[in-house]
Parts: C-alpha cells; sequence; structure tokens
C-alpha cells in the first residue's frame, strides 16, 4: 500500500507496456551510430531481446536491440514517453535475424542471457545484465497485447521484450549515476543471436532517416526495371 508507480503498474498490473519505438524502416543496426539529442543529460542503453512476428501475431525469430532511453525526458513524465524513446537512431537491431528452426525455438528464447558492455574513450567500462527469464511479462502476454483484434500491423512487426537493466554505476560524479559520453561502444550481445555494436553519437549529427517506404518501393521498382532489361539482352 501507498507504494504505486508508474512502473510496477506496467510490471504487473493488468496490461504491460507496448508503445511505438520507432518507425518502419528508422532503425540502424549493427556498427551504425546510435543517437543521443542535445536536450537530454542523462540517458541509458537498454539491451532486450527483440522477437519477430508475422501479421498474425505468430512469432517467427529474433534478434538483438537497444531501446535507447532519455531517463531524463522519461522520469519529467510519462506523457513525454514518445520523446524519451523516438529519436533520431535511437533504436538498433542486429546484428542478424535468427529464424526459428528444430534447434532454435521460442523456448530456447526464454533462459537468454543479455550481456551488455559499455567502454567509453574516457576509459570507463561498464557491464550489465538481462536475465530474460526474469521478465514479469511471458512473451505470449506481451504479443497479445500488441497485436489482435485491437490492433493490426499487416506486414508484421519486430517487438521489443523489455530489459531489467538500469545503470546505478556512477561515471561523472558521486551519486549522479551512468549516462552516456559521445563516442561510447555499446555491445549488447547473446548465446544464440550474437552481438550488437553500436557508436553513441549526437542525434542531430548522425545521417537522417531518409530511407523510408516510398523510397523503399522506388528502389524495389528500379531493380526490376534492371532484371527486366538484363533478361531482354540475354535473350536477344
Amino acid at each position: 500500500e501507498g507504494l504505486w508507480s508508474q512502473y510496477l503498474e506496467v510490471g504487473i498490473g493488468p496490461d504491460p507496456e507496448v508503445f511505438t519505438k520507432a518507425p518502419v524502416l528508422s532503425s540502424v543496426g549493427l556498427g551504425a551510430g546510435i543517437g543521443i539529442p542535445a536536450f537530454s543529460s542523462w540517458n541509458n542503453p537498454e539491451p532486450e531481446l527483440v522477437l519477430i512476428a508475422t501479421s498474425d501475431g505468430t512469432v517467427v525469430g529474433a534478434t538483438l536491440g537497444n531501446d535507447v532511453n532519455l531517463r531524463d525526458v522519461e522520469g519529467r513524465s510519462a506523457l513525454l514517453l514518445g520523446k524519451a524513446k523516438d529519436n533520431n537512431a535511437s533504436s538498433a537491431l542486429g546484428p542478424l535475424i535468427r529464424l526459428f528452426d528444430d534447434g532454435f525455438t521460442l523456448e530456447t528464447l526464454r533462459h537468454e542471457e543479455i550481456l551488455l558492455r559499455v567502454e567509453g574513450q574516457d576509459g570507463y567500462s561498464l557491464e550489465g545484465r538481462n536475465s530474460v527469464s526474469r521478465i514479469s511479462r511471458p512473451f505470449e502476454e506481451l504479443v497479445a497485447a500488441t497485436i489482435g483484434k485491437h490492433h493490426q500491423y499487416p506486414d508484421g512487426f519486430a517487438l521489443f521484450t523489455g530489459t531489467l537493466f538500469a545503470p546505478t554505476q556512477d561515471r561523472d560524479h558521486p551519486g549522479q549515476g551512468f549516462t552516456h559520453h559521445m563516442g561510447d561502444t555499446v555491445t549488447i550481445r547473446s548465446r544464440h543471436l550474437g552481438a550488437l555494436v553500436n557508436v553513441v553519437g549526437a542525434a542531430e549529427e548522425l545521417p537522417e532517416w531518409s530511407f523510408g517506404l516510398r523510397r523503399l518501393f522506388g528502389y524495389l521498382h528500379d531493380q526490376r526495371e534492371v532484371l527486366e532489361s538484363s533478361r531482354k539482352e540475354y535473350a536477344s
């Protein structure tokens, strides 16, 4: 009694926390920069298991993700979650999407250990761990809260499953905890999914997100024309 918080609510309440982290095609991959905006001075990585699901909610594979978080913005108000979570290069996925087979299934992932290491250019280092088995919501509950009669994803979706990791180790000053510095190398790894490595940069200076759905379909159209032209030349 008297211990309610917005974090306890989504951890043990009736509804899990599900929100849009990044628009389609805006996430960055292995080796790319991850972005921290200039308006944030307290921020952190969030190492997570990411489920890959089809349009009917069937989970067909997985990858690793970094749900880059602005703790100072999120801490001001839960209504600022979008500003805290969705910025240029604030979502990283990789190093690959591993599809399920006879030897790699959803059951394999229930006990996956996700390891984090941050290495700063100043010699600072931080290590952390996200034990998937300790997350309060099972995969099935998270998927059901994301997709169903109440909400559809006709092209499927990548679902971050949450993290138990919250850095408390001081970096700059005693009692002020951890925050990123420009140039930090962030490595997220697990036994079955490899290692996702990114370097922290200023969100305003990293390459802007410019390759959206319109450019994707334009690219595919151009490639089709090239293929058809090559076929005609080969036939002649």
